[in-house]
């Protein structure tokens, strides 16, 4: 989809079919990709404990919830004729299965005094033809269909759903499907979660089981949160409870119902302590009052408000969605500052200490010596040169052997490629400095620095070894620059004949010719060249002169110059490698979801 159309496309239910590195063509493909995100970090050893497990964990559910929500959107789209769905849901040892067998006056739902006996989503048609609900095959797309007498509680990627004979006590129900679902509070509870969520997801009406021991349970409560912004109607059942006590807890339902949702509290009906399913039969009572509530509910257009329910679900928790999306992305930020304060540190001081440099910077004078090589003049001999070459020899040997404890192995090799090879090592020892004595509080975040730092030692010897590299390459491609100053002057002095003929006619100038092609033959280093009398004494001749303005301006433009060059390098060879270091993490320890994907997301969203 063109980024002209996302702004104002609000899609929720298309298949995914992107890619972490593409945008999401639907807010259905993204919470998809973020959910497998988070279920990959979740299942790595990084992740196996603590705050961020049990955050992420939390994450995961709610986004499993809402992923199958918005496939149930779509679902109901393509199939308008599907059979109204109601999820009884309750923790465990509530009594949700007796309740089952208690609405459809039958033995249909298995029930056992054992704690989590029911593992699998169950569905009861009731009076529905097989043609209308085959449907739900595709919604609980990752599990197996299988008969209620094959279920093996080891196998929990199976779900039931079967007809049921239809009775005059159960025409209510006429059309529907009445789901039993696993428990959502016990241990193993996270085991068949995703199954609980998905059944709660599907259904167009609620049917809550506590007993008066859990009702106050904060799992109960946080899944009444979760299912607030899908708008089902609700009706809770307060099952195993004392006649006496019965008040007084509904009392406290509807007040904790009023701390925890927006809308009003639900019908409540309370059943006696009565063992089995067969127990409950007797209670006539209550059980027309709930048919009664569900036969109004039935009759309700209980569909046509899906599309605002999604986005408010989608709204309700996207900020914990994203919470950990954004962290990373601010981490990720904080290192490219690091980076990019270290470069700028680094241009700071190759200004300081070389640019502006009055004995350090030799740019230039190479460019007075190319001008002196143009001057023509008559007379230089090989014997000055090999003279010159004979008296700087000792002072060449001293400086290759120097030069060789510094780790810079050509004796002629520029002042100016040492200079960049220290401000590259002092810019990645100010990184790994910065991280080290900055007190990082989060553990998260600690980690995560951790693994930067360990990544950037690793990396040091080849980003140094391949900025060296590239500062030699670097030079040896600026030389034109260079050349085109010094013909710059040449042309200058060539307008002022006096100065040239000056020049040409001096004796100092003709000793720097020497120093000038020594230069280019190997003789003297350009360190030899800047402290050479002749050469000062040329310098001021040419300050002095009527082309000592152009002369100042020629330095300065090839300062400019020679600057933008070095800080490409360094965007090339020193910042364009580290700003991917966070790449190099293991990608089964962090979200790894882009900002523009992030972005795209939000367009849909909006």
């Amino acid at each position: 989809m063109p980024k002209s159309q996302i702004k104002n496309a609000i899609v929720y239910n298309l298949d995914p079919s992107g890619s972490p590195s593409s945008p999401p063509e639907s807010m259905l493909s993204f919470l998809r990709l973020l959910r497998q995100r988070y279920e990959q970090v979740l299942s790595h050893s990084s992740c196996a404990e603590g705050p961020r497990r049990q955050q992420y964990l939390k994450i995961a559910k709610t986004l499993a919830f809402t992923e199958a929500f918005l496939e149930k959107e779509s679902l109901f789209e393509h199939h308008p004729d599907l059979p109204i769905n109601i999820a009884v849901l309750g923790p465990t040892q509530s009594g949700k299965s007796s309740v089952i067998n208690w609405l459809l006056d039958d033995n249909a739902a298995k029930v056992s005094p054992l704690a989590g006996f029911t593992v699998h989503p169950q569905g009861f048609s009731v009076g529905v033809e097989p043609s209308r609900f085959n449907a739900l095959n595709d919604y609980y797309r990752n599990y197996q269909r299988s008969q209620q007498n094959d279920l093996n509680p080891e196998q929990l990627d199976c779900f039931t759903l079967d007809q049921t004979p239809i009775k005059s006590t159960t025409r209510p129900l006429q059309g529907s499907i009445l789901w039993d679902s696993p428990d959502f509070d016990s241990v193993e509870a996270e085991d068949y979660q995703d199954a609980v969520l998905r059944t709660a997801a599907l259904a167009d009406i609620i049917i809550l089981v506590i007993s008066k021991d859990k009702y106050a349970d904060l799992s109960v409560w946080d899944l009444l949160a979760l299912l607030e912004p899908l708008g089902q109607p609700t009706f809770i059942v307060l099952n195993k409870t004392d006649p006496e006590a019965a008040t007084t807890l509904m009392e406290s339902l509807h007040t904790k119902w009023r701390s925890c949702r927006q809308d009003a509290p639900p019908p409540i009906v309370a059943l006696p302590y009565i063992g089995g399913s067969e127990g409950l039969l007797n209670c006539a009572q209550e059980r027309n009052e709930l048919l009664t509530w569900l036969a109004s509910s039935l009759g309700k257009r209980l569909r046509t408000h899906y599309k605002i329910h999604t986005k408010q679900v989608v709204n309700r928790h996207w900020i914990s969605f994203i919470d950990p999306l954004i962290a990373e992305h601010r981490l990720q930020e904080q290192w490219l500052d690091r980076v990019e304060d270290a470069i700028h540190d680094s241009m700071e001081r190759y200004q300081r200490d070389y640019l502006d440099h009055p004995n350090h910077y030799e740019t230039f004078q190479r460019a007075l010596a190319e001008l002196l090589t143009l001057l023509e003049l008559p007379g230089i001999g090989g014997a000055l040169i090999t003279a010159r070459q004979v008296v700087t020899w000792p002072v060449r040997q001293f400086a290759k052997f120097g030069k060789s404890m510094t780790r810079h192995k050509d004796a002629h090799e520029s002042g100016e490629v040492a200079v960049l090879h220290q401000l590259a090592e002092h810019a990645l020892i100010r990184i790994g400095e910065g991280i080290l004595l900055t007190p990082i509080n989060d553990p998260i975040e600690r980690i995560w620095w951790s693994d930067i730092n360990g990544l950037l030692t690793r990396s040091k010897s080849n980003v140094i070894a391949n900025f060296d590299h590239s500062a030699v390459q670097y030079q040896k491609a600026f030389q034109p620059e260079i050349d085109r100053t010094a013909r710059g002057l040449y042309e200058r002095l060539q307008q002022h004949p006096v100065v040239l003929n000056t020049l040409r006619a001096t004796r100092v100038t003709t000793d720097a010719v020497a120093l000038a092609m020594a230069l280019h033959t190997g003789g003297i280093g350009v360190q030899d060249l800047v402290i050479a009398p002749a050469m000062l004494s040329v310098t001021s001749l040419l300050t002095e002169s009527a082309i000592g303005r152009y002369m100042n301006r020629a330095q300065e433009q090839l300062k400019k110059k020679q600057k933008e060059s070095v800080e490409q390098l360094f965007r090339n060879e020193l910042f364009a490698p580290l700003i991917c270091i966070p790449d190099l993490l293991d990608p089964a320890t962090r979200l790894d979801v882009s900002p523009e994907m992030l972005a795209a997301a939000e367009a849909l969203r909006s």
